[in-house]
C-alpha cells in the first residue's frame, strides 16, 4: 500500500449488521479500500462485520457511501453505524481473524442456489472442479443448513470434518479470489462425495459413476431418494406414468400435485406460461418453487398435477441437481423426501429406513445437513410474490422489527404448516417450514427447530407465545417442555389475532387496520372454531366486529377430510337438509349426529364453507390433502367469466350466507342447481359474492387500512378480485409477501402480539 498522501486524513469505524457473513463481504470490503487507498482491517464477529478505515476524508466518505450501495447481491445490511476514531497510521488493509466474543446479533443466511460463474467451472473439462456435485463460492452454495454457530466460519459448520487441500486451501486465503472465506469450499480431491446406495444400504457406486448410474435409474423409471442441500428428494421421471403413479401410490399421495424441476428457463417456458417477474423469482438465488400456469404437453405426464391448471415449477438449486438434470436430460418430479405427517428426511441411515418402501435407489453424500430446509413455494398475487411455503433460499432471514424488543421472545406457531419465531432485539427471526405436528418425528423437528434458534443467537426466551388452541401439539411442547427448558411466562394468542399481525409486519405498517382474516379452523374466544372474521385491530387490542354465520361441523375436525361434513352441517343449519335425500347410511349418521348434537362443533370458518359449496355442487367430495376441495372450486371458478353475484345479508355483525345457499340449492324456482346453471358459474359467483361481502363490510366501519390474511387468501381469484374492489372503494389493501399467508405465519404474529403488548 502506497503512502497516504492527502493532507487533511481520518480514521472511521464502521459496524455492519445483517447478512453480511457468508457472502463475500470481507474481500469486497478488501477491494474497495485498496482501491480507495485506505488502510485499515475489516473484522467478522458474532453481530456482522467490523471496519476500521483510515485515509483522506475525501476517499472514506466515498468508500462508507459505496460500501452501502454497492455490496454484494446477497448481503443484506440492517444497520450501519459510523465512529470516528484517533488515528493509528496502519501500513495497510488486512482481514483479521473473526472475533467471538460479541454478543450474537448477525444474522444467518439462507441456502443460496448455484451461482452462473460456478456453474461455467463445473462444465469445462479445463477446471479442476469439473462435475464436482459440491462445488460452491462466497456467491452460493449452503448456508443455514449447515450452520452449527456464530459468527459463521468452517470450525462453526458441518465442513469442519473436511480438511481443505492446497489448491482449495489457497483460494479460501486469497482476499481477492471468488472462494475467500467461502466456507463449504472444497473440491473431488477433498471434499465431500457421492454414493449410491441400494434399499439395504450397500454401496453399488460412488463419486461420478454414482450420479451416472442414478440418473440411468431415473429414466428407467425407478424411483430415487436424493440427498439435496436441506433434505431428500424423492426423484422419478414426470414423463413416464407409471413411474408417477408408483410414487403416488408409494408415498399414498393420491391427487396433491408433485413438484417439478426442469434444467432451464427454457425448459420451464415449454411447460408453462409465466410473467417477466414469474422469469425472475424462478431464476433468482432462491430458487423456489413457483406456481405457474400449465401448457399442454405430452411430455409430462397428466399424473403430476390431477385437475389442476398449474405446475409447481423450481430448476435446480445445487450442483448436483444440475448434474442430474443433464444426465436425465428430461423434467423430473422432485417432491419432499418423507412419508405423510413426518418432516423430510436429512440424515442418510435415517432415509434408508423411513423411506424403505417408497425409494428404489438412494443417492447420497456424506456432508452433514445440520439443519433442514425445504423448498420454497411463491405464487405471484395481484402483482406480488408471495411465499406459500417460507424455506431454503429465504428463512430464517430475519424480519426487522420498527421497535427493538426488550425481552427475548420464542413462539411455538400453530398445528399445521408450522414454524417457530425468534424475537431478538431488532430482529425476527421465523424458522424454515417445520410441517404439521401430526407425527413422533415432527414433534421432534420442532423441538429441534427452537433449540436451533436459541442456540445459534445465544439466548434463553423469557417469554413464551403459543396458539390458544388447548390440543395444539405446539400448545402442549409449550405448557410441558419449551417453558420449563428456556423459562418465562407462556401467553396463548388467539389464532386469527395472530394472522393479522403476521400481516402487519410483512407490510411494515401500524394499527388501526380492519382484517379480513379467513382460513379452515382457529380456536376462538368464545370456544367455536372461527374462520371467516373481520377484526379490528388497534395498538394492544383487536375486536370481532363481524363474522359468518357459523354453522355445525359433523366430527368435528375430521370435517377438515370431508366435505360432506361441511355441506350438511351447513344445510342442517340452514334448515334444507331435507332436500338431498339422505340416501346412504354415512349420510343418515350425520343427520343423526346434527339431530343429538354429538360432536357437532360450530363454525364460522370460510375454508369449511368453500368445502359445503365445493361438494353441493359436486366440483369435489373430499380433501384427500389440505384445502382439495377449495383448490377444485376456485379452478372451477377460473373458467367462468360470471359477473353475477348471490344475495346476503350483514345484521349486528353477523354474515349470513342464507340466501346465497337457497339461491345455488334450495329455492325450487330460482335455484342455479335446479336451472342447470354450470358447476364453473356456480363456483364464480361464489368467489364474486365473497368479494362483494368483504367490501360490504369495509364499507361498514372506518378504517382505511384492509389486511387480508389466512389460507383463503392463498386463492389467487379470491385475493386478486377482492383488491380490486377494495382499492376502487378507496381503502389502502395490504396483502401477505415475505410472510405465508396460512399458518406458516403464526408464530411471527405470536411474537408480535408479544411486543405489541409491550408498548
Amino acid at each position: 500500500m502506497s503512502k497516504l498522501k492527502h493532507k487533511k486524513h481520518e480514521r472511521r469505524k464502521y459496524t455492519v449488521d445483517g447478512a453480511v457473513q457468508g457472502v463475500g463481504f470481507r474481500p469486497f470490503i478488501y477491494r474497495l479500500a485498496i482501491e480507495h487507498d485506505l488502510n485499515g482491517w475489516v473484522q467478522n464477529n458474532a453481530s456482522g462485520v467490523i471496519i476500521e478505515v483510515e485515509g483522506s476524508s475525501t476517499n472514506i466518505s466515498r468508500f462508507a457511501e459505496l460500501l452501502q450501495k454497492n455490496s454484494p447481491p446477497n448481503a443484506v445490511i440492517t444497520s450501519f453505524a459510523a465512529e470516528q476514531l484517533a488515528l493509528k497510521n496502519d501500513s495497510s488493509f488486512t482481514i483479521v481473524d473473526s472475533d467471538t466474543d460479541a454478543e450474537i446479533s448477525a444474522s444467518i443466511l439462507p441456502d443460496l442456489a448455484t451461482c452462473p460463474d460456478c456453474l461455467v467451472e463445473m462444465n469445462n473439462p479445463a477446471n479442476f472442479r469439473y462435475r464436482y456435485a459440491f462445488i460452491n463460492c462466497t456467491n452460493c452454495g449452503p448456508r443455514f443448513t449447515i450452520v452449527i454457530g456464530l459468527p459463521y466460519d468452517r470450525p462453526q459448520t458441518t465442513m469442519a470434518e473436511f480438511k481443505m487441500c492446497n489448491c482449495c486451501s489457497g483460494e479460501y486465503k486469497d482476499p481477492l479470489d471468488r472462494r475467500f472465506h467461502a466456507q463449504p469450499i472444497a473440491c473431488a480431491n477433498c471434499g465431500p462425495h457421492l454414493e449410491l446406495w441400494d434399499k439395504a444400504g450397500n454401496v453399488i457406486a460412488s463419486h461420478d459413476d454414482a450420479l451416472t448410474q442414478a440418473s440411468e435409474a431415473v429414466k428407467a423409471g425407478k424411483v430415487l431418494a436424493l440427498k439435496g442441500l436441506g433434505g431428500f428428494h424423492l426423484i422419478a421421471d414426470a414423463g413416464n406414468d407409471t413411474a408417477v403413479n408408483t410414487l403416488r401410490q408409494r408415498k399414498h399421495r393420491p391427487r396433491k400435485p408433485f413438484a417439478l424441476m426442469v434444467a432451464n428457463l427454457k425448459q420451464a417456458k415449454e411447460y408453462c406460461v409465466m410473467s417477466g417477474a414469474e422469469e425472475k423469482t424462478l431464476q433468482s438465488p432462491q430458487a423456489p418453487i413457483v406456481l405457474l400456469g400449465k401448457k399442454q404437453s405430452s411430455k409430462i405426464s397428466q399424473y403430476v398435477a390431477p385437475e389442476n391448471p398449474c405446475y409447481g415449477v423450481m430448476l435446480p438449486s445445487t450442483p448436483l441437481h444440475h448434474l442430474l438434470m443433464q444426465e436425465v436430460e428430461r423434467p423430473i418430479i422432485a417432491t419432499s423426501g418423507n412419508r405423510a405427517n413426518e418432516p423430510i428426511c436429512t440424515d442418510e441411515h435415517d432415509a434408508l429406513e423411513r423411506l424403505s418402501g417408497i425409494a428404489d435407489l438412494f443417492l447420497v453424500h456424506n456432508r452433514p445437513i445440520k439443519n433442514c430446509a425445504e423448498d420454497s413455494i411463491v405464487r405471484f398475487m395481484a402483482g406480488q410474490e408471495m411465499v406459500l411455503r417460507r424455506a431454503r433460499g429465504y428463512a430464517p432471514l430475519p424480519l426487522m422489527l420498527k421497535q427493538q424488543t426488550s425481552r427475548t421472545i420464542l413462539a411455538v406457531g400453530g398445528h399445521l404448516k408450522n414454524t417457530v419465531a425468534l424475537a431478538v432485539a431488532d430482529k425476527l427471526i421465523l424458522s424454515p417450514h417445520i410441517g404439521d405436528l401430526d407425527s413422533p418425528q415432527a414433534l421432534t423437528a420442532h423441538e429441534n427447530a427452537i433449540n436451533t434458534l436459541c442456540q445459534l443467537y445465544g439466548v434463553e426466551a423469557d417469554m413464551v407465545a403459543c396458539d390458544k388452541h388447548p390440543n395444539y401439539a405446539s400448545t402442549r411442547m409449550a405448557e410441558t417442555h419449551v417453558a420449563k427448558k428456556y423459562g418465562g411466562n407462556i401467553t396463548p394468542v388467539q389464532h386469527h389475532y395472530a394472522h393479522a399481525l403476521a400481516c402487519l409486519l410483512d407490510n411494515e405498517i401500524t394499527p388501526p387496520a380492519l382484517a379480513v382474516v379467513w382460513d379452515g379452523a382457529g380456536y376462538g374466544d368464545d370456544g367455536t372454531i372461527w374462520g371467516g372474521e373481520f377484526l379490528r385491530i388497534n395498538e394492544k387490542v383487536y375486536e370481532r366486529i363481524s363474522h359468518f354465520r357459523p354453522f355445525p361441523l359433523s366430527g368435528g375436525d375430521s370435517a377438515a377430510k370431508n366435505p360432506s361434513r361441511a355441506a350438511f352441517g351447513l344445510l342442517y343449519e340452514a334448515g334444507l337438509l331435507k332436500n338431498t335425500g339422505l340416501e346412504t347410511s354415512e349420510e343418515k349418521l350425520l343427520k343423526q349426529a346434527l339431530d343429538k348434537n354429538i360432536n357437532c362443533p360450530m363454525t364460522s370458518s370460510v375454508g369449511r364453507l368453500f368445502d359445503a359449496i365445493a361438494y353441493i355442487t359436486g366440483v369435489a367430495t373430499e380433501n384427500s390433502f389440505e384445502g382439495e376441495a377449495a383448490m377444485a372450486l376456485e379452478f372451477a371458478a377460473m373458467t367462468s367469466g360470471s359477473t353475477e353475484s348471490y344475495d346476503f345479508d350483514i345484521q349486528d355483525g353477523i354474515i349470513n350466507w342464507q340466501k346465497m345457499l337457497s339461491q345455488i340449492f334450495a329455492d325450487q324456482d330460482v335455484a342455479d342447481q335446479e336451472n342447470k346453471v354450470s358447476a364453473a358459474d356456480i363456483a364464480r359467483k361464489f368467489h364474486n359474492t365473497l368479494t362483494d361481502i368483504i367490501v360490504a363490510a369495509a364499507i361498514g366501519q372506518t378504517e382505511k387500512q384492509v389486511l387480508l390474511t389466512g389460507g383463503c387468501f392463498q386463492n389467487k381469484l379470491l385475493l386478486e378480485r377482492t383488491v380490486e374492489k377494495l382499492e376502487a372503494a378507496g381503502f389502502d389493501v395490504f396483502w401477505h409477501n415475505r410472510i405465508p399467508p396460512n399458518d406458516g405465519g403464526l408464530a411471527s404474529g405470536q411474537v408480535m402480539a408479544q411486543i405489541m403488548a409491550q408498548l
